[in-house]
């Protein structure tokens, strides 16, 4: 399976994914830990988290799925949201809760 095969299988096989720099609980830079922050003040806590520092293939290869060239980057429902700066926009506009309400909640 090819990396960009491996990424569409995460995208489309969980309702909300994460790729970000660390973990939720441990985040390796200021975008990956404000788009985690995002994601729990709209009460999602059970998302997919992918770490791409633990994978160099991923790391490079999200940026081309998405034609996104930074990490953090947000999917629900297997569509590509943005990264860090577009959730806070979204969130602040109130868009970012109506787009993940009733999801995995």
């Amino acid at each position: 399976m090819s990396v960009q095969d491996t990424i569409r299988e995460t995208v489309t096989s969980n309702p909300v994914v994460l790729f970000m720099k660390g973990t939720p609980q441990f985040p390796q830079c200021g975008f990956s830990s404000a788009a985690a922050q995002i994601l729990k003040l709209c009460g999602v806590n059970d998302y997919v988290a992918v770490n791409v520092l633990q994978d160099p293939e991923i790391r490079q290869g999200i940026k081309e799925y998405a034609n996104w060239p930074t990490i953090p980057q947000l999917y629900v429902g297997g569509e590509f949201i943005g990264g860090s700066d577009i959730m806070k926009e979204m969130f602040q506009s109130g868009e970012l809760q109506t787009l993940l309400d009733g999801i995995n909640k």
